[in-house]
């Protein structure tokens, strides 16, 4: 998975019913775009760096409010 500060990572629901979450990438750490990410969630604004699993994925436009 690769990104760029200003992408959008959305995160699947982890049991059935739970919804999505998305974030903001603000920072690239890895090489090449490739993860580590640092990313605030829209849900709450936590900052925090993220490994993303194979339920994420790199989606387009900015992330909801």
């Amino acid at each position: 998975m690769k990104a760029a500060a200003g992408d959008r990572l959305v995160v699947a629901g982890a049991h059935l019913g739970d919804t999505a979450r998305d974030a903001e990438v603000l920072e690239v750490r890895g090489a090449d775009g490739e993860p580590p990410f640092l990313v605030r969630w829209s849900d709450t604004g936590h900052i925090g760096l993220v490994y993303p699993g194979p339920d994420a994925v790199i989606a387009d436009g900015p992330p909801r409010r």
